[in-house]
Order: structure tokens, then sequence, then C-alpha cells
């Protein structure tokens, strides 16, 4: 029984230091995977059991893992997303910038990203990039859209002109 004793009291040093050895190792690991985890400059953490732990803040695009500044250019800003820019009324992308619309005399500006960006007032027509006055013939009128026009009643249109029918 004796010799039994002395084995256990041999390897109670070695178990401690094994203890010891294994909390240490974890501690190391648990640092590790915190520094991981760390959101970089300019992101936030989430709160998601998913994912890498952080998203990028408003303004800002992940690349490789870091938060960059989107560059937004004169006469643009960031649109709800926070993730891309869209130029101001009156201005249309042109690669990578923001140039005027040229809106004519006569002309309105649009809300449209297609196009031209303009269109003609009622009672003018687009010719090229300008807007002229709509030239109508006897017995006609404006049209519901204001930019044409149409024969009177009871006459019909036939060439540039209205004769009766």
């Amino acid at each position: 029984m004796n010799g039994s004793r002395r084995v256990r009291a041999a390897t109670a040093p070695y178990m401690v230091i094994a203890l010891l050895l294994g909390s240490i190792a974890g501690i190391a690991a648990a640092a590790a995977e915190t520094a991981a985890s760390r959101p970089p400059a300019n992101a936030l953490a989430t709160e998601t059991s998913y994912g890498r732990g952080w998203e990028c803040r408003r303004g800002y695009r992940e690349i490789n893992e870091t938060c960059i500044a989107i560059a937004v250019p004169k006469n643009a800003y960031l649109n709800s997303s926070g993730v891309r820019w869209e130029c101001e009324r009156g201005f249309r992308e042109v690669d990578e910038t923001c140039v005027a619309i040229d809106v004519p005399r006569n002309a309105y500006l649009t809300e449209s990203n297609f196009g031209s960006g303009w269109k003609c007032e009622r009672g003018f027509q687009v010719e090229g990039e300008a807007c002229n006055p709509i030239d109508l013939p006897a017995n006609a009128h404006l049209d519901y859209s204001g930019n044409d026009w149409e024969c009177d009643r009871p006459y019909r249109q036939q060439k540039d002109g209205c004769i009766l029918r």
C-alpha cells in the first residue's frame, strides 16, 4: 500500500501542471478568438449568430475584411442604403462622376434616370437637343400631352394640316 501512495504522490504534481497548461491554452484560444472577432475600424459588432460578427458603418464598404470609405463624387450623396451613391437632381452618372444635365430653353428636368433627363414644356416639341414651338395649323389644337397637335372636329389630319372629312 505504501507504494501506491508514492505513485499517487508522484503523479499529483504532473496532474497540476497538466491542468495549468490546459487552462493557459484555453485562455490563449479565447483571447485569439476574441481578437479575431473584433470588428475592424469603421465597423460595428452585430448581434447575429452567423456571419463574421460585424458590418461596416454607413458610408463604408467591406473589402478584404476591412471597411473602406465610399468615395462620393461632387454633386452626389449616399443613398438610403448607405453603401452606394446617387447623383443629385439635375445631374447624371457618367464614368463614376456626376455631370450636369443640359436643359434647353422651354424644357424642365424630369425625375427619370433614363433618356435626356428633361422634357419640353407644353406647347413645345423636341427637335434634336432643343424644344421648339409647335406650329398649330388652322382648325387644330394641342393634344392631351401638350407636345403635339390634333385636328378639331370634324377635321382630320392630312400631312401638316387639317382638312374637312
